[in-house]
């Protein structure tokens, strides 16, 4: 027999069902082979991109990119041989690069998934995905327009916890009965005055200008880069021109515990109200309501988010929802379930016997995620298929930062979410935010 062409190979292989898949840059591969390996860049090396590191280990790391270049041993340590950069702009410019994890500060999040996404690179998002609604919403539409190729996984790590799915099987089956509205809260405070005052220089290992990215300048103070590892995002993402705050931070989280039960899209209207506004610091204190029409298999809704000490009414004195520090309360026709990441409880009305709620059979159940990174590694060689994806994590993010426009706009908004614009012109001057020069957002 004469050896196959390449191109034969490739039919006869795809007609026979055997499974091989082609990488972004062409190699071919199968779901076991030695060589089924992606080639990864890792932006941003300390930090949550240290959490990466073991997932990350079972394929070829060949991209590093930080602006702190002190950053670098630790990283080339555990992957040697990768090219360093400390612009991802240039990172990107790698052509053999398959996918990339972003772990940099939520100000550069929106454009480095849509720069990688243009690239067609597979993409893994810290949270939050993008700054504004604007933002989020072009992430998303570019994922949709490219997800029978590109796998992506907003970094809801959390999302992966067992709790989850259990809370989901629950709302659906009727635990509560018909669902009438969720209440989310978060009890984390971060009081800030104001941008840190200039301190001092950067280093000349600390690349102060690529850290502010496309934000605004101000001034280097040591401060926003003086927490530990994991960390270090509550010393900058209080202020407006580096993050959003609790909203997405573990409101990304939190939310994501109601999102993943209650299948909603665009809320209709959103109203929000804390702090007085700061134009530096986003909000300790906030409440935002948003309301979401009735789907297939429940009414319209109301998801509230609390943060910052606020707190929805607990369902009974003995639950303290301070206690719980993060969750989720889902009211129903016949009563009420408690959660937070790990635990749930769930409290029936009086009168209410629980009689026509069934708890799953174990072959009925939601399957385990597994490990969350690996999911999205595997998305990336085979299915495309994740928890977490732009999709169902943008509707999200969405939401979340509409409950800020909604905020500062202080009033109730009607939203359109096929526009993406709310019935007020002066609270959609707040749907975006301005690029420094250099820095456009669809690179």
């Amino acid at each position: 027999m004469n050896p196959l062409s390449r191109r034969q190979f490739l039919k006869s292989t795809t007609a026979s069902g055997a499974g091989l898949l082609i990488l972004p840059t062409g190699t071919l591969f199968g779901q076991n082979r030695p060589s089924n390996k992606l080639n990864i860049a890792l932006i941003g090396v300390w930090g949550r991109g240290l959490a990466h590191y073991d997932a990350l280990s079972t394929e070829n790391v060949v991209a590093l990119c930080d602006v702190n270049e002190l950053r670098f041993a630790e990283a080339l340590a555990k992957f040697p041989g990768a090219k360093t950069y400390v612009d991802w702009r240039k990172c990107l410019e790698q052509k053999d690069i398959d996918a990339v994890v972003c772990c940099t500060p939520d100000h550069q999040h929106a454009h480095i998934a849509i720069w990688a996404m243009n690239r067609d690179k597979h993409v893994y998002m810290e949270k939050p995905i993008a700054l504004t609604v604007d933002e989020t919403r072009k992430v998303r539409a570019l994922y949709l327009e490219k997800r029978h190729k590109l796998a992506t996984q907003a970094g809801t790590q959390r999302h992966a916890i067992p709790n989850f799915a259990r809370v989901r099987e629950m709302i659906r089956d009727g635990a509560v009965g018909e669902l009438r509205g969720v209440f989310v809260w978060g009890n984390r405070q971060l009081p800030r005055p104001g941008y840190l005052p200039a301190e001092g220089s950067p280093p000349s290992t600390l690349h102060y200008d690529l850290w502010l990215g496309p934000s605004p300048e101000h001034p280097y103070n040591p401060g926003y880069f003086s927490g530990r590892a994991g960390a270090n995002c509550l010393q900058w993402n209080m202020y407006w021109d580096f993050g959003t705050g609790q909203v997405g931070d573990m409101g990304n989280h939190t939310m994501d515990l109601a999102w993943n039960a209650i299948d909603a899209t665009y809320p209709e209207a959103v109203e929000a109200q804390g702090d007085p506004f700061n134009p530096e610091v986003t909000p300790v204190k906030l409440v935002a309501h948003f309301e979401h029409p009735a789907n297939d298999w429940r009414p319209a809704i109301r998801v509230s988010w609390y943060q910052g000490k606020e707190f929805p009414t607990s369902p009974k004195k003995y639950i303290d929802l301070d206690g719980i520090g993060h969750g989720a309360i889902f009211k129903g026709s016949k009563g009420v379930l408690v959660s937070d990441f790990n635990t749930r409880m769930l409290i029936p009305d009086a009168g209410a016997d629980l009689t026509d709620y069934k708890i799953r059979s174990k072959d009925r159940v939601i399957p385990p995620i597994g490990n969350f990174q690996e999911e999205w590694i595997n998305a990336c060689k085979g299915s495309l298929k994740t928890s977490c994806n732009f999709d169902y994590n943008g509707l999200m993010t969405e939401q979340m930062a509409l409950g800020l426009v909604a905020y500062r706009a202080g009033k109730k908004l009607k939203y359109d979410g096929k526009t993406g614009r709310t019935d007020d012109a002066a609270a959609n001057a707040l749907l975006s935010r301005s690029y420094r020069a250099g820095w456009p957002l669809d690179g």
